[in-house]
């Protein structure tokens, strides 16, 4: 997706992809007791071979000087990237609990859906908020991911178109 493409895509989100969702449920187990965190990417779903306009939630970006504790996560937002595929953030409540903290409503603002993902960790284990904290419905999409030996698999040729 070219820059010009990113400006003029839909904003609509239509969900996470099921092996989205499953990395971050299994992140965020691995760090239990500490929080997880990680921003979120989107794909347009054409590219992903469904026949409908908007993005789906296809990629969590952990954010190298990530500080995490059993109560907290911080990034250092001067690490985050300047990433128009951007959508939000992902989280872990080691607690259990699926409702934002005030600390986490700070955090909403850069992005449009935000989840939360709670101890034990199963795929009923989390909730999608928007960046005012509200409570929303994200669809769990059963998409082919691309393969991550793909993404190193490029030419200069694909560079140059990327960057038009």
């Amino acid at each position: 997706m070219g820059l010009f493409d990113a400006l003029f895509r839909s904003s609509e989100i239509l969900g996470i992809a099921g092996e989205t969702l499953e990395f971050a449920l299994e992140s965020a187990e691995a760090s239990h007791p500490n929080e997880y965190m990680g921003m979120l990417r989107g794909t347009e779903a054409s590219q992903l071979g469904l026949d409908r306009d908007g993005l789906v939630i296809t990629d969590v970006l952990v954010i190298p000087g990530t500080e995490t504790n059993s109560v907290s996560a911080t990034v250092k937002t001067n690490q985050i990237p300047n990433d128009v595929r951007s959508l939000g953030s992902v989280h872990s409540h080691p607690n259990g609990v699926l409702r934002p903290s005030d600390a986490d409503l700070q955090t909403f603002g850069r992005g449009s859906v935000h989840i939360i993902i709670g101890a034990p960790y199963r795929r009923t284990d989390w909730q999608a908020f928007d960046s005012h904290g509200q409570q929303t419905t994200l669809d769990v999409i059963d998409v082919e991911l691309p393969d991550a030996e793909d993404f190193f698999d490029f030419t200069q040729a694909d560079i140059d178109e990327e960057l038009r």
